[in-house]
Formats: structure tokens, C-alpha cells, sequence
């Protein structure tokens, strides 16, 4: 392993444990503590659904559940609805795009749908200053955790 790399990967396990330790949360009720930059982690009924990363955790966790949020910044539950309606292949088209899809009835009943369970989830948060940990942890955890909606195919 290459010695600049080395350090931050021996970082990783102690915060995937601390991830893991944190008290779940509920994302509908995020105490205002919840701040900075860091790793979040969705889970519903002990399941692992979802790492995310950010600069602002608060701000960012809103965004998935925010009836208002587009496809853009409600990534997860976007990530949800394409799964429950079948229009998973993304395309750089304008059919079949992102915006696109988000104003067929049935995508936006079920984007809707999924920021509402979403609200019901809990969550999971660790403070992660430096980017480059930031960025390797959030792939460390979601392929520990097995996440399902965790993708990290090109778009």
C-alpha cells in the first residue's frame, strides 16, 4: 500500500465503529446538534439503507426528506422511487433523464412516497473534518454495510 494512503486507511475501521456506536436518530426530528462535516448512514428497522457524505450533515439529511427537494439534492429517496417504478437505467437523453422522469405522475407519487419513509428513518452521523477520509469512508461503510442504495457507477 502506497505510504500516503496508508494513514487514512487505518482510520477507517475505528470510524465505522463509531458510526455504529452513534445513538440513532430520527430524521424528522434531527436535534440542531447534528452539524458539520461528516458520514451520515440511513437505516429502517435495523437495516442499513444508505451512506452519505457532506459538509453540513444537518442541511444534507433534510434534503432527502424535504417535501421540495429535487432529484438533485433527495438523491436517496430518488434512488427509492426508481426502484418501486422500474426506471432504473439512468440516460443522458432527454427522455428518460432525471428531470424528465421526476414529472411522470407515477415517478412523483413515488419520489413523494419515498421522502416520507425516508422522515421515518433513523439516522446515523459521524464527524469527518478532511475530505479525503471523508470520501474513503463513505465507500468503506457502504460496502461494509452492505447498503443497497449506495451506488458508485458513472452517471
Amino acid at each position: 500500500m502506497h505510504e500516503r494512503v496508508a494513514p487514512y486507511i487505518a482510520t477507517l475501521d475505528g470510524l465505522l465503529t463509531g458510526l455504529l456506536a452513534c445513538p440513532a436518530m430520527s430524521v424528522s426530528d434531527l436535534p440542531s446538534s447534528v452539524s458539520g462535516s461528516g458520514i451520515y448512514l440511513f437505516s429502517e428497522s435495523g437495516r442499513h439503507l444508505y451512506v452519505g457524505r457532506t459538509g453540513n450533515l444537518r442541511q444534507r439529511i433534510q434534503q432527502h426528506q424535504r417535501d421540495g427537494s429535487k432529484h438533485n439534492a433527495a438523491v436517496f429517496a430518488f434512488r427509492i422511487a426508481r426502484e418501486q417504478t422500474g426506471r432504473i437505467r439512468a440516460t443522458y437523453r432527454t427522455e428518460g433523464s432525471r428531470a424528465h422522469i421526476e414529472q411522470d405522475p407515477a415517478f412523483a407519487h413515488a419520489f413523494r412516497a419515498a421522502k416520507v419513509r425516508i422522515r421515518g428513518m433513523d439516522v446515523r452521523t459521524a464527524i469527518v473534518q478532511d475530505p479525503i477520509t471523508q470520501a474513503l469512508f463513505e465507500i468503506y461503510a457502504a460496502v461494509a454495510l452492505a447498503t443497497p442504495h449506495n451506488s458508485f457507477e458513472n452517471h
